[in-house]
């Protein structure tokens, strides 16, 4: 297997040596530099968002310009954030009411915050990150690839929310067929 599925395939399918055997990824002490790279990843996913944070509006700036480089933002306020997939005019409105329904969408539409939100929590979980009482073999395996590139995560993040798109765009799937969308990723990931 080639490209996203076999970068994600090889980071799991390594967690599974131990059963077979293998210590060689798991029996290593996380370095010093590893445990701070994992401490400052799990404080990020417990930083919710907020519309003031100026990091947090540049973090949607450059969102915007990654997925329509020839095409001004007008605002951060503002209606153009429904062509990418958010509910609103204001991003800020899908974080907060992430968990409720309601809202008019076309039936090939999904909810982009949702989704992605959804696709950081799915991989927060399969790489047991979220844990401070100990460190699973999984996440010392992760962790050493942060020694080659710090943004692992975020690398891992993006073809994650690829093969989601690819995925929902394959099944031709309906707003009413994300939950279903979302496990059979989390399935495919794993797998």
């Amino acid at each position: 297997m080639v490209g996203p599925r076999s970068w994600i395939g090889g980071i799991f399918s390594r967690s599974g040596n131990r059963r077979y055997g293998s210590e060689k990824f798991t029996d290593y002490p996380l370095s010093h530099l590893q445990e701070e790279r994992l401490q400052r990843l799990q404080e990020r996913f417990h930083v919710p968002f907020d519309e003031t944070y100026a990091d947090h509006q540049e973090a949607l700036r450059a969102l915007w310009v990654a997925a329509f480089p020839n095409v001004a933002l007008r605002g951060l306020i503002s209606e153009q954030w429904k062509d990418m997939g958010w509910q609103g005019h204001n991003p800020s409105t899908d974080f907060r009411l992430l968990f409720k329904k309601g809202g008019e969408r076309a039936t090939w539409e999904y909810p982009f915050a949702v989704a992605g939100i959804n696709v950081s929590f799915m991989l927060i979980q399969m790489l047991d990150l979220d844990s401070a009482s100990h460190v699973t073999s999984l996440t010392k395996l992760f962790i050493y690839t942060t020694a080659e590139d710090e943004e692992a995560f975020d690398i891992l993040y993006c073809i994650g929310f690829a093969m989601m798109d690819a995925q929902w765009l394959a099944m031709r799937a309906s707003y009413m067929e994300f939950n279903v969308l979302s496990l059979s990723l989390s399935c495919m990931i794993s797998n």
